[in-house]
């Protein structure tokens, strides 16, 4: 893989502040918006630079273990089903729901999009990231995904049961951001504010070994999959885990005024009788109230994810939604959703993703991201996808052209500014040490 930036390697991070992460990508790409057909961009370079301190360790190979990785040259295993789009990102969307049977996050892609009185009618069918062919699993195209193994050394218990609770906070670090690329990117097109990046658990194995002898051998970390898997004679105890991905929205209260525009143009408020999509009696076109809610620049909104397929008998337009065009028969809540004994009822889910806005809370209140077992192996599914169900997903976004994505892991909920810190330095380089 060509690369056309430089990462620097060697930079140090804080170990008072336990930064447990830290990851550098680079993406460049032209986008699809729901409705646009600008020509695709093919990937010109992909960069990631992770790091971690003392008693976390990175591995794409799950033989190598180390505090600083990149992907473009570390060892990735054999079989893996990484993939960088080198077609570059469509726009997709996801409530982070994994297909067990396969070990993959669920994704839905446009299946056709038509311009109607209120603003599009939308369908919608399932990337095929899940098909088998003699062993092998289908990946799909326009997102990215890699593996990523992760090492916990803390603690020397390793709890075999799927329990939360057994587990370590983890927050994500106040510096995590994503924004135009400074080298290559176009700025104030807003693409940024679309991205979406998801951290699906697959499974996890014992980090040393337990009271049972068995040592956790290379093929036994790499198989992991959402099965559990019971320890015998050379194969350890395998976790499996598969819970939801956890889903960051960086940006969530940015947007530009093209974006605003955009959907100021395109949406008008559907009537509650308005159940033909198509229909233009479906839709306030004339005064008064011909315009759908007025949003602002400075304010998040809700993103209202694609749960399942949506065919043609669905009657979806992109905007519905209480807070757009005000039309709620096709939507519902992500806590519904959850407690549904029948999903398929669910077209558009209200997503509760965790935003820079949870990320920047100050002080004791700043909620974690995610957890992880102690003494453990965990195979960590990473994904990186335009959501085209973001207000900021317009036609003209994609002339951003290339983007970067920055975020890392830390163990400590509280920075040096949280607590007025004028102690010595925090910037100490960690040293590899297993």
């Amino acid at each position: 893989m060509k690369k056309r930036h430089n990462v620097k390697h060697g930079k140090k991070i804080r170990n008072l502040v336990a930064i447990c992460a830290l990851c550098a990508i680079v993406l460049s790409v032209s986008t699809y918006a729901w409705f646009i057909g600008f020509k695709r961009v093919n990937v010109n370079g992909f960069d990631i630079d992770i790091a971690t301190t003392e008693g976390l360790y990175l591995s794409m190979d799950g033989e190598t273990w180390t505090y600083q990785l990149d992907p473009d040259t570390a060892d990735q295993y054999v079989g893996n089903t990484n993939t960088f789009a080198p077609n570059g990102l469509k726009p997709m969307s996801s409530v982070g729901d994994m297909d067990a049977d396969v070990s993959r996050m669920i994704l839905y892609e446009k299946g056709s999009l038509t311009t109607v009185a209120g603003g599009y009618r939308l369908l919608a069918t399932r990337v095929d990231n899940y098909t088998k062919n003699e062993g092998n699993i289908s990946q799909g195209d326009g997102y990215v995904a890699f593996d990523l193994f992760i090492k916990n050394l803390s603690g020397e218990e390793y709890y075999e049961d799927n329990n939360i609770r057994n587990e370590e906070a983890i927050y994500l670090t106040t510096n995590s951001a994503v924004t135009v690329a400074a080298t290559g990117g176009v700025p104030n097109t807003g693409i940024e504010n679309s991205v979406r990046v998801a951290f699906a658990q697959i499974g996890r194995v014992e980090a040393t070994t337990g009271a049972t002898g068995v040592e956790t051998e290379i093929n036994n970390i790499t198989a992991i999959t959402c099965s559990d898997v019971a320890a015998t004679t050379g194969q350890v105890q395998v976790t499996g885990i598969c819970r939801n991905a956890q889903i960051w929205e960086p940006n969530d209260k940015d947007h530009v005024q093209n974006a605003l525009n955009y959907y100021n143009t395109s949406c008008r408020p559907r009537l509650v009788a308005g159940t033909d999509v198509e229909a233009k009696e479906s839709y306030q076109l004339v005064e008064p109230g011909n315009t759908c809610t007025e949003l602002n620049l400075d304010t998040a909104y809700p993103t209202y994810a694609i749960s399942r397929r949506i065919d043609i008998v669905d009657q979806v337009n992109v905007y519905d939604g209480a807070e757009y065009n005000g039309y709620v028969a096709n939507t519902g809540t992500y806590e519904d959703y959850l407690a549904a004994d029948d999903k398929d009822t669910f077209k558009l889910v209200n997503f509760p993703y965790f935003t820079d806005t949870m990320k920047d809370i100050p002080g004791s209140e700043r909620p974690e991201f995610m957890r992880l077992a102690p003494n453990s192996i965990t195979k960590v599914r990473v994904y990186i996808w335009i959501e085209g169900q973001d207000i900021d997903n317009y036609d003209f976004a994609q002339l951003g052209l290339k983007i970067s994505v920055n975020f890392g892991f830390t163990k400590e909920r509280l920075e040096e500014g949280d607590i007025d810190y004028t102690g010595p330095s925090t910037d100490i380089t960690p040293t590899l040490s297993q």
